[in-house]
């Protein structure tokens, strides 16, 4: 079992490049950074080799989507602007060098109608797919719930395997996160199991509340049951608020999954 911890999330009493070396101190295997551009990628680089961590993923820069705008990658009229955070992906990637990078799809917006998000978004994949592949990078896409981002285009494993049939590129995957998916009271096994190797790379809180592992009702022993059953190799990245406590206090559920 890899392990990475979101330092996005996770180790926030500590500036982020301390952050790595809190992980790799904590257990971890690797660290997960969702927006990593404020940092200079030499530098960033620099700390990981000195931990000997992996930086496992990072997302591609997503315009205003945070701060609740609609972002950039299924709007046509934002094509310049996606390809521009796509420039600046790949140039941070090249140095920094993630295991995976995941393009958030964004939300719908009044004139654009889903067939216009979907296509856009599979145009806008099937790109970065091709230009990652040449960095031995794999392009994922992210499903997220509706209820904590209203009107985001990708929500349901159904939803996934649609978009990944429209850009129809090997380098294209699935990023699954269990608490999106207990979010929407969806069958974790049953989406584990439809996705099955279009899987890139699992994320996982529990639900409710997006907290560490025993604080809510997702049944994670059976979920990870379900990632053994078919074989997954790949990671699972720790994208949880650790709550008030500071994130060593959050962590008791790390020795039992190791266990």
């Amino acid at each position: 079992m890899k392990l990475a911890a979101n330092l996005s999330l996770l180790f926030t009493e500590y500036p982020l490049l301390e952050r790595i070396d809190a992980a790799c101190a904590a257990g971890f295997d690797g660290v997960e950074i969702q927006f990593p551009y404020e940092i200079a990628a030499i530098r960033l680089k620099e700390r990981l080799e000195r931990a000997g961590l992996p930086l496992v993923l990072i997302n591609l820069p997503a315009g205003d989507l945070m701060e609740g705008g609609p972002g950039l990658a299924c709007l046509p009229q934002r094509r310049d602007e996606f390809r521009q955070a796509l420039r600046d992906a790949l140039a941070y990637a090249a140095m920094a060098r993630p295991l995976c990078v995941n393009v958030l799809s964004g939300r719908l917006i009044e004139g654009i109608s889903r067939e216009q998000a979907m296509q856009t978004l599979a145009d806008n994949l099937r790109r970065c797919a091709s230009e990652f592949e040449l960095l031995g990078i794999p392009v994922l896409c992210e499903a997220i719930n509706p209820l904590d981002m209203p009107r985001f285009l990708i929500n349901t494993p159904d939803d996934l395997l649609e978009i990944l049939e429209r850009v129809d590129h090997p380098n294209c995957l699935a990023q699954l996160d269990l608490y999106h998916l207990e979010r929407q009271g969806l069958d974790i096994p049953a989406s584990i199991q439809a996705l099955n190797t279009r899987i890139g790379h699992v994320q996982f809180a529990d639900c409710p509340g997006r907290g560490a592992p025993g604080s809510g009702n997702l049944d994670f022993r059976q979920a990870l049951q379900a990632l053994d059953g078919i074989d997954y190799q790949g990671w699972l990245g720790a994208e949880y608020w650790p709550g008030l406590d500071s994130t060593r206090q959050s962590l008791g559920w790390l020795a039992d999954w190791r266990g």
